[in-house]
């Protein structure tokens, strides 16, 4: 901590002429009678202390500069800290600082017990250093500081915890390979207020570099995606720095990491319901045609684009849960794929005959092939177009009757011109 520094006085001789300096400008006395015997006053006796000469009365003496007194004490540097040394639940939602007084600041370091450290900066003066990041919450910090010409300082404080805390949901998984459809799609688990303070902490970048743009669907979720399908072998980053953002009112995010993951081959299917089949193309050339069956005039299929986003070997499916009443409950579908959020699927179908397939449209809504019952009959198209299939493929419908289907039922934001698209970032 800094002294106070106490000036010394002017040595200037208070009051009027003394007699003895009176004596003194008659020249008669000796000049040590006169440095023996002060005038009375403090100033005399500090004139003595401080060896300025024999006092003639007036702050001169015959020896010594008339003005010369000892030079102030330089002050020592005074640092300060915010948060200040030892506080308990600190704020998380402000930048560290340091400031200096008299001094100007030579290091600072911020480390956290979690392993973290907090980079900053200087001002112009060189006395106040600011963190360029805000700290983590539930985190002890150590801050280490030094003057120029001083010893260190140092000081610790500890961050408060968050109250009610978010997540974000990530998909696809991490270091999983998906076809060149599949989007980067985030779930939160509170509804975001601030979407662009949340989006800002998310970034997603590709290499081969590509732009990628982020798209609101409602407030709980983000899609990341590109203009076009990702180019075949892209790797994909996902860079999370949720923690601490404030996602609505008193609500903090709580990740803060990154995810890979790799898009491998590019394989598009296009379902013609007017024809009946479905043509894959992998990398630009036909792999296979399949006959297929959609569904029926009151019940028909979505059109526009759609991407595999679960797999299931063997799966039930139950019309009592997309609002159908109790028309169906087939316990082993083989082969099933999903497309919407809403239940529509492309799977195998082994109860329907063999003729139907290519002919006509006779499903609930779903695109069917034919199938063996136990899903082991390599053989069958609902076989083979599984086996050939990934998370992420691209399965487009044309000429089913219906609308196309809403960008947000499903992983299907590729409905949306890249106008649109980026019409939805918050950013």
């Amino acid at each position: 901590m800094g002294v106070s520094h106490i000036s010394n006085r002017s040595g200037k001789q208070q009051g009027g002429w003394s007699r003895r300096g009176i004596l003194g400008v008659l020249g008669a006395v000796p000049a040590v009678a006169l440095t023996g015997c002060g005038s009375g006053s403090a100033d005399a006796s500090e004139n003595t202390a401080t060896g300025t000469g024999t006092d003639t009365g007036t702050g001169t003496g015959t020896s010594g500069s008339a003005s010369a007194k000892a030079s102030p004490a330089a002050k020592e540097p005074v640092i300060s800290f915010s948060p200040a040394d030892g506080t308990r639940k600190a704020a998380f939602t402000g930048p560290v600082e340091v400031t200096v007084a008299d001094g100007t600041l030579a290091s600072v370091t911020v480390t956290g017990n979690d392993g973290s450290a907090l980079a900053g900066s200087l001002d112009a003066a060189g006395t106040t250093w600011t963190s360029t990041a805000h700290p983590y919450s539930g985190t002890k910090y150590t801050v280490t500081a030094r003057a120029e010409g001083a010893e260190e300082r140092t000081a610790t404080f500890t961050t408060k915890a968050p109250g009610e805390t978010f997540v974000g949901y990530f998909t696809p998984e991490a270091n999983s390979t998906s076809g060149v459809g599949m989007p980067v799609s985030i779930d939160f688990s509170h509804a975001v207020s601030d979407k662009a303070a949340v989006q800002k902490a998310i970034t997603v970048t590709a290499e081969p570099a590509v732009e990628v743009v982020g798209h609101w669907f409602g407030d709980t979720r983000l899609d990341f995606r590109p203009r076009t399908y990702w180019a075949p072998g892209t790797t994909i980053t996902l860079a999370l720095r949720l923690k601490d953002v404030e996602g609505t009112d008193g609500v903090y995010g709580t990740q803060s990491k990154d995810v890979t993951f790799h898009i491998g081959r590019a394989q598009i299917s296009t379902v013609d319901l007017k024809t009946g089949k479905m043509t894959v193309e992998r990398g630009g050339t036909t792999l296979a045609t399949y006959p297929v069956t959609g569904g029926d005039a009151q019940h028909t299929t979505w059109s526009g684009i759609m991407v595999i986003s679960e797999r299931f070997e063997e799966t039930r499916m139950e019309s009592s849960t997309v609002g159908l009443g109790d028309e169906y409950d087939i316990s082993d579908v083989p082969h099933a794929q999903r497309l919407t959020t809403s239940g529509t699927f492309i799977h195998g179908n082994y109860w329907t005959a063999s003729s139907v397939f290519g002919s006509r449209n006779t499903s609930h809504g779903c695109v069917g092939l034919h199938d063996a019952k136990g899903a082991d009959d390599p053989s069958v198209a609902g076989y083979a177009f599984y086996a050939s299939s990934m998370l992420g493929d691209v399965v487009v419908v044309k000429n089913s009757g219906e609308r196309t289907v809403d960008p947000a039922n499903g992983l299907n934001g590729w409905n949306l011109s890249w106008a649109d698209w980026r019409a939805g970032s918050a950013l």
